[in-house]
């Protein structure tokens, strides 16, 4: 898990958007126990999702999925399943600034997923911004051999230009704690 001032370059990026309403939801946290994150929960209302009652309930889709419809961007149908995301926009062969990256996440030998946005990558790990890392939203690494798919926005006029790959160090464990 990282705090942002690893990343402070990302404040002067002047885009994507989807980029940009992420970066404003950084720090939210999950609350543990009985009681729940009214951001969290705000989120699923906002985006018409009624079966959503508790941030315990996996949620990295769900901030992605928020931070496109802010962006101007529909999320896809089951925006809650992570691997959903998989066919979100297009499909793209070298991951770049912003787009999102699916991973697996194998859970009792059965595959789940998790899913953010990347803002980096280093030899062993792409660098993702994503929420429900270690319940909360955080940049953090995440093994390169888990990637299952990237997908870029679809640009309404053209392609941000800042939208490319960043090649960072290597700092911060592996994740191991994402849904």
């Amino acid at each position: 898990m990282s705090n942002l001032s690893n990343y402070a370059w990302l404040e002067h990026e002047n885009g994507p958007r989807i980029l940009r309403e992420a970066l404003a939801l950084f720090g939210v946290v999950e609350v543990s126990g009985d009681a729940d994150s009214a951001a969290i929960l705000s989120w699923a209302k906002e985006l018409g999702i009624r079966n959503y009652h508790h941030d315990e309930t996996p949620w990295c889709g769900l901030f992605l999925a928020i931070c496109a419809q802010r962006a101007g961007y529909a999320p896809p149908r089951t925006p809650l399943w992570a691997l959903s995301w998989s066919t979100w926009g297009k499909p793209a062969k070298t991951p770049m600034l912003a787009d999102i990256l699916v991973f697996e996440r194998k859970v009792g030998g059965r595959l789940h997923g998790h899913t953010g946005l990347y803002v980096g990558e280093d030899h062993h790990a792409f660098h993702v911004y994503g929420g429900n890392q270690n319940d909360r939203v955080c940049i953090t690494r995440v093994a390169r051999g888990r990637l299952l798919a990237t997908r870029r926005c679809r640009w309404r006029i053209a392609q941000p230009p800042n939208v490319r790959p960043i090649h960072l160090s290597a700092f911060g464990e592996l994740s191991g704690k994402e849904s």
